[in-house]
């Protein structure tokens, strides 16, 4: 399939001015000025997308969303849904990378692996982590590093818990095994070999992981530590593991905007700064006791709309805005192809109105998947 994409301003996410797009089956073939009536003298069939008054950028990549959906803190009849395509396309991500939580008993790796196949057959590029917050880790093989070697769709381990009731409790040194395991494994394959670290209220915050980068020679660029904004001191000690060369992740609510501005204000490493949404997670809430107090559902739009609020708030530039649902997300997840509109990239694209910044138009792999703010495809069972 041969789709033209014209008169749009293009954020690659680094501003290229108005350009045209050509895309080829599931790449971008070509940016810059292009002749239409190329198309049409080579006799196939094409689509031409006029994104004039609007601005094309990378597809979303989200690095922690629970595919198979979480919680059931409060019981079985808390455990939250599955997530849906149309969940993802409506929130402009067309790259996520599942996770479990919580629950490694109820909820198995096999059927995250499934869910994942299912996602990427519908449209979506898929990834997965091996482990949940447990230490010992639950694993499809006998440990992370074999995962990461033999399952295809595995880049990493996560969602390892620290400063958090509900973690396994593990020792610096049973991290950096986990670490180290997931490291060899991601070199042996060729992927990111990442940790992807849940970070829970505890006064510790990530004196564990410095720590750990103190004590063992294991590169700080295989940590992604998430949840920083859970109070001002975790988030100071996320900025010093940024500094020290780790990824760190904001889970996107209606706050992200204001933590952002504050990273860049306190010389926070913008290039290590990623956001997810948590999509499909639970979103407890405990008092001093460890009770439980309420529950809610992460959404995965939150994504979208705090990275919208960022570039409105003005205190970063629209490139470094997209940037951290882009290419500082590639870049940790190590996915070469993703992150970047450039000539041989996926041709994952998002026509965004400049006026009212809604979604106009969504391309994953290449396919034209939302147009002019409608569904063209849906979930199997949607």
């Amino acid at each position: 399939m041969i789709t033209l994409i014209k008169n749009a301003d293009v954020y690659a996410p680094k501003s290229l001015g108005k350009q045209s797009i050509l895309l080829l089956n599931d790449k971008i073939s070509k940016i810059g000025d292009f002749n239409e009536d190329v198309l049409e003298q080579l006799g196939v069939e094409y689509k031409v997308v006029d994104a004039e008054g609007a601005a094309v950028t990378p597809g979303f990549i989200d690095p922690h969303v629970h595919l198979l959906g979480g919680g059931g803190e409060g019981g079985f009849a808390t455990r939250t849904p599955e997530i849906q395509l149309s969940d993802l396309l409506k929130s402009g991500i067309t790259s996520v990378a599942g996770l479990i939580g919580t629950d490694g008993t109820t909820r198995h790796l096999t059927s995250l692996l499934a869910k994942a196949r299912g996602l990427e057959i519908e449209g979506v590029s898929t990834y997965i982590y091996t482990g949940n917050y447990d230490v010992p880790t639950p694993t499809f093989t006998n440990n992370v590093k074999d995962d990461a070697i033999l399952i295809d769709k595995v880049i990493g381990t996560a969602e390892i818990a620290i400063s958090d009731s509900r973690s396994g409790q593990p020792s610096v040194h049973e991290l950096a095994k986990i670490v180290g395991q997931t490291r060899v494994g991601g070199m042996l394959s060729g992927k990111a070999g990442i940790t992807h670290f849940h970070t829970g209220p505890g006064k510790a915050y990530l004196s564990i992981l410095h720590q750990l980068l103190d004590e063992y020679e294991l590169p700080a660029s295989n940590l992604h530590v998430t949840h920083i904004t859970r109070s001002k001191e975790l988030f100071d000690d996320a900025i010093k593991l940024a500094s020290r060369g780790s990824f760190v992740d904001i889970t996107a609510d209606d706050k992200t905007y204001k933590w952002i501005s504050y990273y860049k204000e306190n010389k926070g490493d913008l290039s290590k700064l990623t956001l997810s949404s948590d999509g499909n997670g639970s979103l407890p809430s405990f008092n001093e006791r460890g009770e439980l107090l309420s529950l809610g559902v992460a959404s995965t739009r939150t994504l979208y709309d705090q990275v919208i609020e960022t570039i409105k708030d003005g205190y970063l530039t629209i490139e470094e805005a997209l940037n951290l649902a882009t290419l500082n997300t590639a870049t940790a997840l190590k996915l070469e192809n993703k992150g970047m509109i450039d000539v041989g990239k996926d041709a994952d694209l998002l026509v965004i109105s400049k006026e009212n910044f809604e979604i106009q138009h969504v391309f994953s792999k290449g396919k034209h998947m939302i147009e002019e703010g409608e569904l063209l495809i849906k979930g199997t069972f949607e």
